[in-house]
């Protein structure tokens, strides 16, 4: 080896030194889930035995203010098909899937300021489990005040319409994948940040209150934190909404002139329910609402799909069940009916939250 090849060896060792000494001294720092300044929107769990936050619902999200660059989180999800909007500073940036195995995800590259982070759960508990391990930090980055709470609170007992189904599929085919469900644009979640209200929704696609397209109907899971978990029972002094509202029926409306579907079988037994017995289920459910947000103004609501066409019959349902309970914070609101196939997209669920909106601005104080 000659003078010049000597001279080239010792700079390429001393450049391979100074870059393995620069990783070396990059601090990650590992921020559990349990941390106190991280901020949780929704029913979740604590999973013990893997050291996780472990999610289900739609609309669940986790918050945290952070000053400086870089941040990952640690996630996994039981069938790799959830995805979660990552929102930076009130922005769209991302969408993630977390895999069925323990990753972590890079979710910013920022520059060095102070900024707001929220991983939102787009997706539906019928899509599986998810678990959140916590952040890791580069040496420039470092968690500052949690996210404020905010005063007032809303809640939202749905189903495929409060939960996005179907929301972002443009394609006239009202997809079942995953992808297309976004409850981050739904008219719940538009009326609740319209509010700068606290979030939680309780929903789920082809659910009712008498009768469900699966076995499970809303009044034997609307008071769990774990929907697949009868003994997983939610604390509702947890969250004491100031705005409770009820959108279903709308599956309701198609089964019951279903009788060979195994549904039907399973509920109705003695043959289709007669109005007074429709009346009834609701009331009861309306009135087991109540027995959890004793002081809640709650919103009856209907839309914006065929149960509010002209002609149904299920808004006035809605109507005499709230009579008879005569609650004078128990309200109807029917959003206008679409007449256009499939689920609310985008646009429409703007629309249906507008509705919400000038409802409640003119007729509740909150």
């Amino acid at each position: 080896m000659n003078a010049t090849e000597t001279r080239k060896y010792i700079y390429l060792i001393l450049l391979c030194t100074i870059f393995i000494s620069g990783c070396a001294s990059e601090k990650i720092t590992f921020i559990e889930h349990t941390n106190k300044q991280i901020k949780y929107v929704g029913r979740m769990n604590n999973n013990n035995s893997l050291n996780a936050k472990e999610i289900y619902w739609s609309g669940s999200s986790i918050k945290i203010n952070f000053e400086g660059t870089s941040v990952s989180a640690i996630m996994q999800d039981e069938r790799a098909d959830n995805f979660y909007n990552v929102i930076i500073d009130d922005k769209l940036v991302d969408v993630i899937c977390p895999d069925s195995i323990k990753t972590e995800y890079k979710l910013c590259d920022l520059e060095n300021g102070k900024h707001t982070l929220e991983l939102f759960k787009r997706t539906e508990w019928d899509r599986g489990k998810s678990w959140f391990y916590g952040f890791k930090l580069n040496d420039k980055t470092k968690l500052t005040a949690k996210p404020k709470v905010y005063n007032r609170k809303i809640e939202f007992y749905g189903n495929s319409i409060t939960c996005g189904y179907g929301i972002e599929d443009f394609s006239g085919q009202d997809r079942s994948d995953s992808i297309y469900t976004n409850n981050y644009l739904t008219y719940a979640a538009l009326t609740a940040r319209h509010y700068n209200a606290e979030y939680h929704c309780t929903s789920r696609s082809g659910i009712g209150i008498m009768i469900s397209w699966f076995p499970v109907i809303m009044p034997e899971i609307y008071d769990r934190i774990n929907p697949l978990d009868e003994n997983s029972v939610w604390d509702f002094g947890k969250y004491q909404a100031d705005i409770v509202l009820i959108n279903l029926f709308q599956n309701d409306s198609w089964l019951v002139n279903m009788p060979d579907h195994e549904s039907f079988k399973l509920r109705f037994a003695n043959g289709k329910p007669s109005e007074d017995f429709i009346i009834a289920a609701y009331k009861n459910f309306v009135n087991n609402i109540r027995s959890k947000y004793p002081s809640a103004n709650i919103v009856c609501a209907l839309g914006s799909m065929d149960i509010t066409r002209e002609g149904s019959k299920w808004p006035e349902y809605i109507r005499e069940a709230v009579s008879q309970i005569n609650d004078v914070k128990i309200y109807t609101h029917f959003m206008p009916y679409k007449n256009t196939p499939g689920h609310p997209k985008v646009d429409e669920q703007k629309v249906m939250s507008e509705s919400l909106i000038n409802f409640i601005d003119e007729n509740i104080e909150w």
